[in-house]
């Protein structure tokens, strides 16, 4: 029996060829695939493979594949018979992490992603704007300058990072205004929305409907909630949680604080690239954090939790 927490990364750790490894060396990753392919109507075993990016990278389209390789990593980890003890994502992330909980079936999780990102796609254009990562700049003094500028706090992602949304005009002010306050660094980044803001509330009107059509089973291991950091009880308690992720901020370093505090000492990044990995180490480097996302990846995490496990 090991401890691991699973994670599961959300929006902007996407790549062409992502998950490829998986899908040609395990037969139940193929099938995976080909059910998605199904449950999708869009062929998203060529979206991840082949791209081209430019197409990949649109919301309505990363959103349903990010989680699909998302899943084919806990895929393979299941057939090693190693199973989460508690679970989290960051953003999008959430719903393959309330999937790995049990929460939801594949069907659901899959019309739910695709949906969010279709709404939130389609709020964008309604009312555009753009994000910026604040380096280094206290919390306290960026949640003052958002209230002065009129941008909002989109995700705590460690202390040393947190990200601005809004309007353009709102998030440049605020970017300026904390550089003149002393942060070490503002970047504007490459998003195509204003994510977690008063903007997306368009989307989350219309996605209210949707959650309403899906079945919350109660978690079958903790896990843990974007919006306050918590672990539900019930699965009655999360749609309401979803709902209020598209327009509210990620709170990812208070929730891997709750983890921590819960007593959880080993966490492993299921999916692309080792964004959270990165996070996680700026957020309690006495914490051990590995990730699965290919056979290298996959073959060392299997050696430490062989070690765990000794």
């Amino acid at each position: 029996m090991n401890n691991w927490v699973f994670l599961f990364p959300g929006q902007g750790s996407q790549y062409v060829g992502m998950g490829r490894e998986f899908h040609d060396n395990y037969a139940e990753v193929r099938e995976l695939f080909e059910n998605a392919n199904d449950i999708l109507k869009m062929n998203i075993t060529k979206l991840c493979f082949e791209g081209p990016e430019d197409v990949l990278v649109l919301t309505e389209n990363v959103q349903p594949a990010m989680t699909v390789v998302n899943l084919a990593c806990l895929t393979v980890l299941r057939i090693h018979e190693l199973y989460p003890a508690a679970t989290a994502g960051h953003s999008l992330g959430e719903y393959s992490a309330l999937y790995a909980a049990g929460v939801l079936s594949l069907e659901d999780t899959l019309k739910l992603v695709f949906n969010r990102g279709k709404f939130m796609q389609e709020a964008a254009i309604v009312e555009p704007g753009g994000m910026a990562a604040i380096m280094e700049l206290e919390e306290e003094k960026i949640r003052e300058i958002c209230t002065l500028s009129g941008a909002e706090i989109a995700n705590i992602n460690c202390v040393e990072q947190i990200i601005i949304t809004g309007p353009e005009v709102e998030v440049d002010s605020a970017a300026s205004m904390c550089e003149k306050a002393g942060a070490r660094k503002c970047v504007k980044l490459n998003v195509s929305g204003p994510w977690h803001s008063r903007c997306m509330d368009h989307a989350r009107k219309k996605f209210e409907p949707v959650l309403g059509q899906c079945v919350f089973k109660n978690p079958q291991i903790p896990v843990v909630n974007n919006v306050d950091a918590q672990i539900p009880a019930s699965g009655a308690d999360i749609p309401e949680k979803l709902s209020r992720q598209i327009c509210g901020s990620v709170l990812w370093r208070q929730s891997m604080e709750r983890l921590i505090g819960a007593g959880f000492d080993s966490f492993v990044e299921v999916g692309p690239k080792k964004v959270l990995r990165g996070l996680m180490r700026r957020i309690d480097r006495s914490v051990k954090v590995l990730n699965v996302e290919d056979e290298a990846s996959l073959a060392a995490f299997l050696q430490a939790s062989s070690d765990k496990e000794a």
